[in-house]
Order: structure tokens, then C-alpha cells, then sequence
């Protein structure tokens, strides 16, 4: 049943209630961390075992930041149009319900794909490739994108912020030589998600993410939520 209140009215209200709890809006809630994504294969059940043969799984080598997200040990050759390779493209787990593949830009000119810039999830209008494993190959008809930068959140750091999934912020990075302002941060919000920034290889190394002295999100006075990315 309704009970008459939008999504965007009842995010409001959840962050009143939050700012209302930490008291000092001035005391960031959880650290900002920044990180790398490098080039990765995201994988269904189904193209597991067809690449590293029949009851094969995932197996789980190293966590990410993100609790419950790891590298795994498996790898994958991704070919592109002109039969150009990316060897030991790391594969992601857990699995999820279509295979996606993330290159940076410099990556889709190697294999010859005009990558579109997408959030993760988004295959509408994308290129596909060929994934191929120890025991097999998988023919992708779409799915292989530039993930878009984004930032992913959970409730106390969209209160915080004063900001909604879907909205759009700019990462200010400082480092010698390379100091920068990125736009269009994509917000991605989630209960139980810590405070992360994710770049890809192109932009972080244009940053020198690697030597920088400070990062900071800053809101730009207008907000869009426009973005209808499914997470």
C-alpha cells in the first residue's frame, strides 16, 4: 500500500533524522577513500562454468574495500573486434546476473571498442567481446563499458553531504604537479556500503592518485538525480 510519500521526500527525511543523530554536521562520518579500478571481469554463474569448466566457482583471492566483494583467482583473455587481446583480466566476485566487462579508455583503443561511459549495470548500446578461460569461450553481445567515476555511499554519508543517489558531486584531488577537479562524480548509495571513490586506471594515473596529499568531495550547488543506473 501507498503511504503517499516519495522516494526522494522520504530520503529527506531519513537524513534529518541522521544529521539529528551525529549531532556535529561538521564531523565526517566515515573516511574518504579513493581507489583504482582497474581493468575487471564481472561474471554470471553460467559463463563461470563455461570458461573454467562444469561446477566451477569463483575463488576468492584477495577482499576489496567493499565487504563481501573480492579478486578473484581466476582470469579471463578478453578479445576485441580487430582480434586484439587484454590478457589475465582479473575476474570480480561474487557473480552477478549478466557478465559486464570494465576497461579504461586507453584499454577500448587497444582493443579496437569505442567504449561508452556507463554506470555498472547499464549495457544499453554497448559493444560486446569474446572472454576466454582455460575451458572455454563466452561471446558477449554487449556489456563491455567504461565504468563511469562514481562514489559509493551509505545513509550517513548522504546525510552528511546532503545528497541522493543519482546525484552528481566533483572530487578535488591534490598532488604535485597534478592538481585537479573531477565532475560528475556519480552518487551510489547502498545500506551497507563504506565511503569509497572508484576512478579507472586512465584517470587515476592522470591525477598521480597514487602521490596525492588530499581528497575532498564537494557539492556543486545544483543537483540532478538523473541517473537510472540499476546497482
Amino acid at each position: 500500500m501507498s503511504n503517499g510519500f516519495s522516494r526522494t521526500q522520504i530520503e529527506h527525511v531519513v537524513r534529518d533524522i541522521l544529521l539529528a543523530r551525529l549531532g556535529d554536521k561538521s564531523a565526517q562520518p566515515n573516511p574518504l577513500v579513493v581507489n583504482i579500478s582497474a581493468r575487471h571481469v564481472h561474471l554470471t554463474d553460467e559463463h563461470v562454468e563455461v570458461l573454467f569448466g562444469p561446477g566451477a566457482k569463483l575463488e576468492p583471492m584477495r577482499d576489496l574495500y567493499q565487504d563481501g566483494y573480492y579478486a578473484a583467482t581466476q582470469t579471463v583473455a578478453v578479445v576485441g573486434p580487430r582480434r586484439r587481446m587484454l590478457p589475465d583480466v582479473r575476474v570480480l566476485g561474487p557473480t552477478r546476473n549478466a557478465s559486464q566487462v570494465e576497461l579504461a579508455f586507453t584499454d577500448g583503443i587497444s582493443l579496437g571498442i569505442d567504449l561508452p561511459v556507463r554506470c555498472s549495470g547499464d549495457h544499453h548500446d554497448t559493444t560486446g567481446c569474446v572472454l576466454v578461460g582455460p575451458k572455454g569461450v563466452v561471446e558477449l553481445t554487449a556489456g563491455v563499458i567504461r565504468a563511469e567515476r562514481h562514489v559509493h555511499m551509505g545513509p550517513a554519508d548522504l546525510a552528511y553531504y546532503g545528497v541522493a543517489d543519482g546525484d552528481r558531486l566533483q572530487l578535488r584531488i591534490e598532488s604535485e604537479g597534478c592538481t585537479t577537479t573531477l565532475e560528475d562524480l556519480l552518487v551510489r548509495a547502498s545500506d551497507d556500503v563504506k565511503l569509497e571513490v572508484h576512478l579507472d586506471t586512465d584517470e587515476g594515473n592522470a591525477v598521480s592518485l597514487d602521490r596525492a596529499t588530499k581528497v575532498e568531495l564537494i557539492v556543486p550547488h545544483a543537483k540532478s538525480s538523473d541517473c537510472a543506473c540499476k546497482h
